[in-house]
């Protein structure tokens, strides 16, 4: 992998000894990105910070023009980011796209998800019905609607900030209490307090495609484009597709 990322740096230049690098990244990656950035480190020598957030914490800390060298974040996100100026268009490099999946409380019963009406049933024997503010959150509130079934859950809806309170809510609730988020972040927490349980039946499932970009005021231009050519190599890609990014 040493002579993978060898071969990188010299395409885009940079030297192993150039300065730190900052990512403004989608909680939703974070089990994804956190390893790939690891392996990044280990094989470059550089010391790479990370900030994670929901698509509107990411909206709200551009908006602020918040630094960092490297977005990762859903398409729309980094489109928007592009025609503001404050992601460069060239950069961009599609990293994968994610689903939405339904988990339970680490020893629960595995509630049947597998059709829409299945869904529906468990949705309306639910105690609890946790979702987050993120991308997938938001796609899941509008599909209660769809569902016919967003009156009847309205006093057992509950909408935490990301990924994190979410297992956790989970995790510390009832065995009757449904979550629901981006699959790869289940998975990754799957054994410590939650279960995953499966991902939306297929005629409703929802897909976020996830892109990275550097920023136009990147401080250390060089090293962001290393970053996203690696994020393109394929021990990186090898690692998205464990963690279940199509």
């Amino acid at each position: 992998m040493r002579w993978v990322l060898f071969s990188i740096f010299c395409l885009v230049g940079v030297a192993a000894a150039a300065a730190d690098l900052s990512v403004m990244s989608a909680g939703a990656v974070e089990a994804v990105v956190a390893p790939i950035i690891e392996r990044f480190q280990t094989a470059s020598g550089l010391t790479v910070t990370v900030e994670y957030g929901t698509s509107p914490q990411l909206a709200a800390r551009l908006a602020k023009n918040q630094a960092a060298d490297i977005l990762i974040a859903p398409d729309t996100l980094i489109a928007q980011a592009i025609a503001d100026g404050q992601a460069a268009a060239t950069t961009r490099v599609p990293v994968g796209r994610i689903g939405v999946g339904v988990f339970v409380k680490s020893g629960a019963p595995a509630p049947d998800v597998s059709t829409v009406d299945a869904l529906r049933d468990a949705l309306l024997k639910a105690n609890v019905v946790v979702y987050t503010q993120g991308s997938s959150g938001q796609y899941i509130e509008a599909l209660f609607t769809k569902l016919g079934v967003r009156t009847q859950l309205a006093s057992h809806l509950l909408v935490v900030p990301d990924a994190e309170a979410a297992l956790a809510r989970v995790a510390g609730g009832t065995e009757r209490d449904l979550g629901f988020g981006a699959v790869t972040a289940i998975r990754a927490n799957d054994g410590n307090g939650t279960q995953y349980v499966a991902p939306l039946p297929d005629d409703i499932q929802n897909f976020t495609a996830y892109e990275g970009a550097m920023r136009t005021r990147a401080a250390n231009p060089g090293a962001a484009k290393t970053f996203l050519a690696f994020l393109k190599s394929p021990d990186a890609r090898r690692v998205l597709t464990d963690a279940g990014v199509q």
